[in-house]
């Protein structure tokens, strides 16, 4: 009886609350639409990786199939240079452009200037707001057999190389932009962390002789360090997504050995080839290994570092 008066008192707490804040309850209406419509109803649609789909039949395919499309990237090969691809592609993202923002914003965070530290922060986050598109074109100009990056090697060294064409070079181009264009815009986060560090901290540091190194590792970083896991675990939960439009913009049949990944594998096997079914199921595997990895970051850094996304 007692525990039926305490619900009952629970619940009346609640609707007060709904009641009192009933604007900023309605703010969380049109988010929460958007997220049932575009992200939680379309989940039903991974049905037909174990259905036969048929364009213009039933939504939810026409015919039970079974694991037969998850035996069919199983055993092909091309399915599996892609995805070595999206390996190599997210652990070169991992480990060359996530720590590049970091590196930034800690240089940035010694600077004394102002002026100088504002222009710094403005050019480097500049890039985020470009189109892909824009991007792709401007890479493409830069390394076409007659754009300016030959130019300058033809200038010094007699010869030029065609990037465009050569699968060795892709990598190297995608990672280079890729740091290009959301380096800056990383900083931002991390330099917001910077500000919640306590300057007492410092103040004590500098007393006790700690140089800028050693006030940078013993204070900086650790302050940092639930900002810096936070868009680890997140970076590991996309490491399959890389990023699928500068991809379809860059690469090409000759590149395909390095370029082509898991989601434009999947674009042209489901929306080129009309295989909807074979996609949905990898698809389906890719979300499958991408909420592995993030369950298992956070497990990993819940356990060493005592932090976590939950």
């Amino acid at each position: 009886m007692h525990n039926r008066r305490v619900e009952v008192q629970r619940r009346r707490g609640v609707w007060a609350d709904v009641k009192r804040d009933w604007r900023l309850y309605a703010l969380l209406a049109l988010p929460i639409a958007y997220f049932v419509i575009f992200k939680y109803l379309p989940m039903a649609g991974n049905i037909i990786a174990f259905r036969r789909f048929v364009p213009g039949g039933s939504m939810f395919g026409e015919q039970w199939v079974g694991l037969r499309y998850l035996r069919m990237f199983i055993e092909d090969p091309t399915f599996w240079q892609v995805f070595r691809n999206t390996v190599v592609l997210g652990g070169l993202s991992l480990l060359v452009v996530f720590p590049i923002p970091i590196v930034l914003a800690l240089l940035l965070n010694e600077l004394r200037g102002q002026r100088f530290k504002k222009f710094v922060q403005t050019v480097s986050y500049l890039p985020h707001f470009i189109s892909v598109v824009i991007v792709a074109g401007m890479i493409l100009q830069l390394v076409s057999l007659h754009g300016t990056v030959n130019q300058v090697l033809k200038a010094t060294t007699g010869s030029t190389v065609n990037f465009i064409q050569d699968a060795d070079w892709f990598r190297a181009i995608y990672v280079s932009s890729d740091v290009w264009q959301t380096a800056g815009w990383g900083t931002i986060l991390y330099l917001a962390a910077l500000t919640q560090i306590d300057d007492t901290l410092y103040e004590v540091a500098r007393i006790d002789g700690a140089n800028r190194w050693k006030q940078t590792w013993h204070i900086t970083l650790p302050g940092i360090a639930p900002a810096v896991v936070t868009l680890l675990i997140l970076n590991i939960g996309s490491f399959l997504s890389v990023g699928f439009e500068k991809i379809l913009l860059l690469y090409n049949p000759l590149t395909y050995e390095t370029a082509d990944v898991i989601s434009t594998y999947l674009y042209r096997v489901g929306l080129v080839s009309n295989n909807f079914s074979y996609a949905t199921a990898i698809g389906l595997f890719e979300a499958v290994v991408g909420l592995t990895l993030v369950f298992g970051a956070n497990a990993i850094s819940r356990r060493v570092l005592g932090a976590g996304l939950w």
